[in-house]
């Protein structure tokens, strides 16, 4: 909105927040303050720290601090991601990965990188701003997510995983942090610093990927030769169930080992004959796999997970990308057509790839049970329609 001045603009924003957003945010909204204590330049260039104003800290990790901001430029609001850069070592690897990975994927579903500032002591990457990330929307929302907020919410992931995957793109570190959402239901796949370009043929890669609750059994058995099968197990699956059944689904506490037997307590102890070439893995050891035997059958998936049996579709989609052979498992792009999403408007497979599928008219995010359950008793419930689509 870079015609807007201002004070027009978090007018609108905060209409917008007002009308539309479907929860509670963690913090206050401090937009108005922040806008009228800085001038709205549009000649302000890119790639420049005056351009950006610092609003407030929201998180701080071991090697970059992450603000909430404001651009000088149009006066639209940012996230500025600041990379501490040590003098003897020069700029993480990651952030040039991450760097130059995402200034060639532009996607609807994929966080998009404004601008790169570096100085002597940091490298800020500016992001868009998106109010929240899929891991604070559950923790806000205990006890699994409303249907129609899990089937928009995959939707839009696994649209973005298509997408990268065409690229050519392992992301290897999907976890519920790495996916934004916005005031609107809007999802975002971010964080991209431990993601690989594929390229062909096959290349080897570290089995020290992504969060350990939601590593693949090929990973923790020590492949380095995966492909777009890892995103789609531990990005679509694991986090697939989570959203339905309110908890991780695999949630090991001390190590590979007890990782793996919460998974095989659910899918079976595999063999040979069920996955070809599981002996040839690194980590794979015949005596212990005997001994963890007694899990040699998978339970139902309904057994293990009983709330997939409310939405419709559910169970079989997991099954499918919750395989613990590598090569059996759904592509994100064959997934978007499985029947659990045949509720959804057609007009949303012919959503450009640049454009939200919330430009479809009627689609939007639910109210969450807690947040009706708020508003009752605040004496605002809406007695409009609550049709998602």
């Amino acid at each position: 909105l870079p015609s807007l001045q201002p004070r027009q603009l978090h007018t609108l924003r905060s209409w917008r927040s007002r009308m539309q957003r479907p929860w509670s945010y963690t913090g206050p909204f401090q937009e108005q303050d922040a806008v009228e204590s800085f001038k709205w330049r549009p000649g302000m260039p890119f790639g420049a720290a005056t351009s950006y104003v610092h609003l407030e800290k929201l998180c701080e990790g071991s090697c970059a601090t992450v603000y909430k901001g404001i651009s000088r430029i149009n006066g639209q609001l940012v996230v500025l991601k600041v990379i501490r850069l040590e003098a003897e070592e020069g700029v993480p690897f990651t952030a040039v990965r991450e760097a130059s990975l995402l200034k060639h994927l532009k996607h609807a579903n994929v966080v998009l990188l404004h601008d790169i500032i570096q100085t002597k002591e940091t490298l800020t990457f500016v992001f868009e701003y998106m109010h929240t990330d899929l891991a604070q929307y559950m923790g806000q929302h205990p006890g699994g997510l409303h249907s129609c907020n899990v089937m928009l919410f995959m939707f839009q992931l696994l649209r973005g995983l298509a997408y990268i995957h065409q690229q050519h793109i392992l992301h290897r570190d999907l976890k519920p942090q790495n996916l934004l959402i916005s005031c609107l239901g809007e999802l975002k796949l971010a964080d991209f610093g431990l993601a690989r370009a594929k390229s062909i043929p096959r290349q080897t890669y570290s089995c020290e990927v992504a969060a350990l609750w939601y590593r693949p059994p090929d990973v923790l058995l020590g492949a380095t030769d995966y492909s777009s099968d890892l995103d789609i197990w531990y990005c679509a699956g694991c986090i697939f169930v989570e959203m339905i059944q309110g908890q991780p689904i695999f949630a090991g506490t001390s190590g590979t080992h007890e990782q793996l037997l919460k998974i095989w307590e659910v899918l079976g102890v595999p063999t040979e004959d069920t996955w070809p070439g599981l002996s040839k893995l690194p980590n794979y050891d015949p005596e212990w796999f005997v001994l963890s035997g007694f899990w040699s059958s998978p339970l139902p998936f309904l057994s293990c997970f009983p709330r997939l049996s409310r939405v419709p579709g559910a169970e079989d989609l997991a099954s499918k990308m919750l395989t613990a052979f590598p090569r059996g498992r759904i592509s994100a792009q064959h997934a978007l057509l499985h029947g659990f999403f045949s509720p959804l408007p057609p007009q949303l497979y012919q959503v450009p790839a640049g454009q939200s599928v919330l430009t479809v008219p009627e689609v939007r995010l639910q109210p969450e049970m807690c947040d009706l359950f708020v508003s009752y008793r605040k004496g605002h419930l809406s007695q409009g329609s609550s049709k998602f689509w």
